[in-house]
């Protein structure tokens, strides 16, 4: 068969048989397990087949035999992480769907620093990963039978709740950088923000220092979701 009809390597690692492992070998479940371990605790950057192996007390040539290589690695650790809990379950309130479908994807992401950047440059196929696609695309089938603008709901929903992990992971590691607790940055930074209200040069600024609450994380996802999908039905309502 000519090269041109071969399917992409990323659709093959879902389709590929796995060889069972050789006695006292690692499993493709251990393997992908090791790797989650990981890049949670170190980031993706630590992330090599060599490290893996060394942490399963394996020969690295050993991976090879059941894993093609690092971004076959990453495929299969992206849908097992999808897999860990199962989508929510569906009651046909678009809305309380949606909802309980972004914070399920909220919390995977936060459990797993590295993922968000991975899930968006690289397809997920994989079972879990189509299995929570497909739960998202019936939640909001329940607001529009338009499959297309239910593929459009979907794709905001999570883009609102990737860009919100974004601030909170960016925040935690601005944090770890510093080796500063919150109330420890904001005291070393406090003589400098004191000048900047007193220039009167950014006086809502000023305002928000201080006069706003602090909103926790939670509760600044919670509004900006309730925004969101406000302004999701307020558009299908619209375009029926």
């Amino acid at each position: 068969m000519a090269d041109s009809a071969k399917e992409p390597a990323h659709v093959l690692v879902w389709s590929k048989e796995r060889r069972a492992p050789r006695r006292q070998a690692p499993s493709v479940e251990q393997i992908v397990r090791a790797a989650i371990a990981i890049a949670d605790a170190e980031g993706l950057t630590a992330l090599s087949m060599r490290r893996v192996a060394a942490d399963l007390d394996s020969g690295t040539a050993s991976l090879y035999r059941y894993v093609a290589g690092r971004d076959e690695l990453l495929d299969l650790m992206i849908d097992a992480v999808e897999g860990e809990t199962g989508p929510p379950p569906l009651s046909g309130d678009w809305r309380a769907d949606l909802t309980g479908i972004a914070r399920h994807v909220r919390a995977t992401l936060l459990r797993h620093p590295w993922l968000s950047s991975e899930l968006t440059g690289r397809p997920a196929l994989g079972a879990n990963s189509l299995r929570q696609q497909d739960v998202a695309l019936t939640a909001a089938s329940a607001l529009t039978p338009d499959i297309t603008l239910a593929a459009n709901v979907v794709d905001t929903v999570r883009a609102y709740v990737f860009g919100a992990v974004a601030r909170d992971l960016a925040e935690e590691q601005a944090q770890r950088r510093s080796g500063l607790t919150e109330d420890q940055w904001r005291e070393s930074v406090a003589p400098y923000i004191r000048e900047v209200i007193d220039s009167g040069a950014y006086p809502q600024f000023a305002r928000r220092v201080a006069e706003a609450e602090d909103a926790d994380p939670e509760e600044r996802f919670e509004f900006g979701l309730a925004c969101v999908l406000d302004g999701i039905a307020a558009r299908v309502d619209a375009a029926s």
